[in-house]
Order: C-alpha cells, then sequence, then structure tokens
C-alpha cells in the first residue's frame, strides 16, 4: 500500500444541496484525510482549461457551464491508495450504474450532475492538483 493524494471537487449540485459535510465525513470514514480544501467559483477559463482533455466532446461546452453555476470545494485527499479509494467512495459516473450506498447513487441527479469529481490516476492526480493547488 502506498499514501497517495488525490484531487476531489464537490461540484456545484453538491455544494447547493448542502452535503459538502456528509461527503466529507464519508472521505475521513474511509481513512482519507483532507489535507487541503478551498471553496471558489470557477471562471469559464479555469473549467475550460482543467477540463481541456475533453473539448472536441459533444458535451463540453455543457460541462463548462454546469461547473460554473456555482461555488465548488476543491480539495486534495491524502491516504493509502487515495486515488482508486476516492474512486471507490464516488461510484460510477452514472449515478444509475453507481454502488448502493456511494456518494453518485446516494446523492447524484444525473450523469451530467453527479456531484464530485475525483482523479483517475497518479499522473492525472499530480496534474489537478497542481492545476488549483500549485
Amino acid at each position: 500500500m502506498s499514501i497517495e493524494r488525490t484531487l476531489s471537487i464537490i461540484k456545484p449540485d453538491g455544494v447547493r444541496k448542502k452535503i459538502i459535510d456528509e461527503i466529507n465525513k464519508r472521505f475521513e470514514d474511509a481513512g482519507l484525510a483532507i489535507v487541503n480544501a478551498k471553496m471558489m467559483q470557477l471562471s469559464k477559463s479555469d473549467a475550460e482549461g482543467f477540463y481541456a482533455i475533453h473539448k472536441d466532446r459533444s458535451f463540453f461546452n455543457d460541462l463548462v457551464a454546469y461547473m460554473t453555476s456555482g461555488l465548488v470545494m476543491v480539495q486534495i485527499l491524502e491516504g493509502e491508495n487515495a486515488i482508486q479509494l476516492n474512486r471507490r467512495i464516488m461510484g460510477a459516473t452514472n449515478p444509475e450504474e453507481a454502488a448502493d450506498g456511494t456518494i453518485r447513487s446516494d446523492f447524484a441527479s444525473s450523469i451530467e450532475e453527479n456531484v464530485v469529481h475525483g482523479s483517475d490516476g497518479l499522473e492525472t492526480a499530480k496534474t489537478e492538483i497542481e492545476y488549483f493547488f500549485g
């Protein structure tokens, strides 16, 4: 087992639903530490830069609009195998496919408004953390 860091974003729908504390409790109960966090409003350029990998996908403009529609909580989570652990806690991107008891199963409204983001690998985590925390 290795100690890793991963980026977590509680998206605008999660902030609007006032479930930040519940989500963070799930992270911490699973053994992840929140080592840095900040609430912020993403600008259009912030969201476009962060999701640049999807710029040629049909959903890109809707994703940018959604991510700039309200405040987000951007966090660094740390723990043993943090990336995979966080992904298990979040559940599948599509809440209809997410396992019972996961964040997305319990709180997400749709595949588009799915409450949370988490890095999908070590290199992605490093890049995403640097994007928001320098």
